[in-house]
């Protein structure tokens, strides 16, 4: 049975708004949760009012760069204005703006349902693990349902209004720009906080993780939600809509070869199959009093993949679509599973790297430094691997079909990873909702009871937090991969334009192939070392009002009843610091690709983007990863293990976390936006680096 492309958008469409239906209910499910504590809804204030004031700076900043860049679009892109048609460069500078307008939004939404479902989920511990549970779940849910529907909506409505796969280049720039320096930005917040907060609680003064005396304790509360939530949708709405303009570029380019429509229809038809199968994953998730949080947020993952998996095995065979395509979009799907349960084994706590690290840590923190790099350079392995055989499988398996269809293939495999990120999503943004409960519970003195529960769930969402990190980063791998393709696409387009001789692939035995190589393959570190040091200034600043808190507030430390610390100061101090800090790094990897294309052409450009690519895979994956472990070993000698809190072995673990937290939290995770980012903007200025080059 054939249905035209329109009716195709038409469904994509209908589910996309469905899904923003499905958060608009989840939210007021999450409203009307009661939390009638005065004090964990006044400290869960304090923390909402934070969190929103560092976003309103954050996105004041970034609306001031997007003015600067849209100018620049509208002028040269796709080619300068004086040379082309108006038209054309006017669609590329308003699917720009609305990309970063959709990406921001995306933060927005998830932080202020996660700065809610915090307190209710805090308060929900003093009655069930279950009510708890589904608190911090749904609240994680609203952004995933919200994030996915709105990239889908974004990208079928572009499609449908301007008809231009090109226009889906600019609009993904977009939002991969806003979420590179929101992930950065919140990410060094939220790391500054957390590390200064550990070192000078834990390590210092020997006072428990939460502490209200702590005046960076809020900050760090804070954090949690403009780096892991705010930061992370935008993060993820960025890798979906990459994905999905890669693969809309290719199934362009196949579709106007051949004469029809197929490919491009499949591409909608399976993200939306995608989006689909989350809302009923969503839905139907439960735990039972008796069950480990864990294992329920895992088997809810696991549900959704197999629905995907079904549904679009039934598209395919009712609709006519090319089943060799259903094979490489399931295949990026297995991939990103077995991605995330290597990821589990290298940063559970059930699991023998984490207690291996948490042993060493007896001996002192420089064994738990050097046990807990070695795991993390070995986890990089599996997941390499798993990317590559997917890439390499899913070239193979669509060749055969004809000239495109093998990187089309590579891009169906991206989308495929990325077919269930609603429930990624939902489960990644758990993660920081039931910290700040853990913290709120703590703080709040809500009890033992309360403690042992937040505990348990706050484990299961730094386990799952680190599988979907592993996830996230493994599918920006090939979308960055299908994106070259797009990138190749193109280059030809505007060769035959330009009467130049068509693009086939990239020689690394050619010089300049193989300075833009090297070129490429240095950013990655180079970002990282940016990020990360721009954490280690911000915390060395907070450490000093920490101690002059407890220094000149009498009572502060012995925690005097009615005595407050001023948490306001280490959340200027965290603002200030992530916002002088965020648009260096991100400007650096994007004037970085534009002098090297300026300079080597479009054969130093795909040297760079493959450099590019593959140390920004190594750098994340081992960053996120080692970061997941450092912090489930701090947790499991906290557990009563190998002398339990204000041990030394625990002093040891907590050195080892702050070495992890912005690994994993900053650096680790900005990077898979970064290789997209210039992936982006080497495709978006193809042309210009084809005609203006040195060399």
């Amino acid at each position: 049975m054939e249905l035209s492309l329109r009716v195709y958008q038409i469904v994509s469409i209908l589910i996309s708004i469905g899904a923003i239906l499905m958060a608009y209910w989840l939210y007021h499910w999450v409203k009307k949760q009661e939390c009638p504590h005065e004090r964990v809804n006044y400290i869960g204030g304090l923390i909402k009012k934070g969190a929103e004031t560092f976003l309103k700076k954050e996105y004041s900043i970034l609306a001031r760069f997007t003015i600067v860049v849209t100018i620049f679009i509208f002028v040269f892109l796709p080619v300068p204005v004086w040379m082309g048609n108006i038209k054309d460069n006017l669609i590329m500078a308003i699917a720009y703006v609305f990309g970063t307008i959709f990406s921001a939004i995306a933060g927005k939404v998830g932080m202020d349902v996660a700065t809610t479902a915090n307190t209710k989920s805090a308060y929900a511990s003093t009655k069930s693990i279950r009510l708890a549970f589904m608190s911090g779940f749904r609240g994680g849910s609203v952004m995933g349902m919200a994030v996915v529907g709105a990239s889908l909506l974004g990208v079928t409505l572009l499609m449908v209004i301007t008809g231009d796969a090109g226009a889906l280049i600019s609009f993904s720039f977009g939002a991969s720009s806003l979420a590179l320096f929101a992930k950065a930005g919140g990410g060094i917040f939220t790391k500054s906080a957390d590390i200064s907060a550990d070192l000078v609680g834990k390590v210092e003064f020997d006072i428990p993780e939460d502490d209200p005396r702590n005046p960076a304790v809020i900050a760090d509360n804070v954090g949690d939600n403009v780096g892991d939530v705010a930061g992370m949708g935008a993060d993820l709405f960025d890798s979906h809509v990459a994905s999905l303009s890669a693969a809309l570029v290719l199934a362009v380019a196949i579709d106007s070869r051949v004469g029809n429509f197929l490919s491009t229809s499949t591409v909608f038809c399976y993200a939306g199959l995608g989006l689909f199968a989350s809302i009923i994953g969503v839905a139907s998730a439960r735990m039972d009093e008796n069950s480990d949080p864990t294992k329920a947020l895992n088997t809810n993952t696991y549900l959704t993949t197999a629905i995907y998996g079904v549904l679009t095995a039934i598209a395919t065979a009712a609709l006519g679509l090319e089943w060799r395509i259903w094979i490489a979009t399931i295949l990026g799907l297995l991939v990103g599973v077995v991605v995330g349960i290597t990821t589990d084994y290298f940063t559970n706590d059930d699991k023998k790297p984490v207690r291996l690290v948490s042993e060493a840590s007896e001996n002192g923190p420089a064994f738990t430094i050097l046990s807990g790099i070695s795991y993390g350079f070995m986890s990089v392995v599996p997941a390499m691997v798993g990317i590559a055989l997917s890439a390499l499988l899913s070239y193979l398996v669509c060749q055969p079909l004809g000239e495109g269809y093998a990187m089309f293939g590579i891009a169906m495999s991206a989308v495929g990873m990325l077919s269930i990120v609603a429930m990624i999503i939902s489960n990644d943004a758990y993660g920081p909702i039931v910290d700040n409960a853990r913290g709120l519970v703590e703080m709040c003195d809500l009890g033992d009871t309360s403690l042992e529960i937040t505990d348990k769930l706050d484990s299961a969402g730094n386990t799952v937090k680190a599988i979907t990190k592993g996830f996230s980063i493994s599918a920006a791998g090939l979308t960055v991969i299908s994106l070259l393709g797009a990138f190749i696409s193109e280059v030809n387009i505007s060769a035959a334009a330009n009467g130049i001789e068509l693009f086939n692939g990239f020689d690394v035995l050619n010089p300049t192939v193989f300075f833009g190589l090297l070129v490429g393959a240095s950013i990655p570190p180079l970002f990282s070392s940016m990020l990360i040091n721009g954490v280690g200034k911000n915390a060395q600043l907070m450490i000093h009002e920490i101690h002059r808190q407890f220094k000149e507030i009498p009572g502060l430390r012995e925690g005097k009843e009615d005595v407050l610390p001023e948490y306001e100061k280490c959340i200027e101090i965290a603002t200030f610091g992530a916002l002088k800090e965020l648009i260096p790094a991100g400007l650096m990897a994007i004037l970085a690709t534009l002098i090297v294309g300026f300079v080597g052409g479009i054969n130093a450009i795909g040297g760079y983007l493959t450099g590019n690519i593959v140390s920004g895979l190594v750098f994340a994956l081992f960053m996120s990863n080692a970061g997941g472990l450092w912090d489930n070993a701090k947790k499991y000698v906290e557990a009563g293990n190998h002398g339990g809190k204000g041990s030394d072995a625990h002093k040891a673990a907590v050195v080892g976390d702050t070495v992890g937290d912005p690994f994993k939290d900053t650096a680790g995770p900005s990077i898979n936006t970064q290789i997209t980012v210039v992936s982006l903007v080497a495709s978006l200025a193809a042309n210009l680096f084809l005609i203006f080059s040195i060399f």
